[in-house]
């Protein structure tokens, strides 16, 4: 009796022992995995900050106001006048927004009439604001 419940004692430790070192495995693992994961974010992190580094440089007054001076030939660049600033209100309609034209109000029964030379459905003209932003 004394041998067989030790072989079940020794069976029970072996597989006790064979659970613990698979988690312990499986622990590393993730861990592992986490480790490279920051290193990954860190690598981005810096990348980011050197980005951010490199745009501000590129963006300095002094240097776009060089490149203006070099490049005044080419691109025929000119400063904004006020007049050319749009109100909200002012810009032209979506074209989501645009009435339909004649021909598909047509298409859709829609159109003029013969008889009464009324239109069954309102349609909106679209505007002519002049937002200043393109020469006419």
């Amino acid at each position: 009796m004394l041998r067989s419940f030790d072989i079940v004692l020794i069976v029970v430790m072996t597989a006790a022992a064979t659970v613990t070192y698979t988690i312990k495995h499986q622990a590393e693992n993730k861990l592992e995995e986490v480790r490279r994961l920051e290193a990954g974010i860190k690598l981005e992190e810096d990348t980011i900050d050197l980005l951010r580094a490199d745009w501000a440089l590129l963006t300095q007054p002094n240097r776009l106001e060089k490149l203006v001076g070099v490049y005044q030939q080419d691109l025929q660049l000119a400063p904004t006048d006020p007049t050319q600033l749009a109100r909200p209100e002012e810009l032209p309609m979506l074209k989501a927004d645009l009435p339909p034209p004649a021909d598909v109000l047509e298409a859709m029964g829609l159109a003029k009439s013969k008889s009464s030379g009324k239109i069954k459905k309102p349609v909106a003209d679209t505007d002519d604001i002049a937002t200043g932003s393109v020469a006419r």
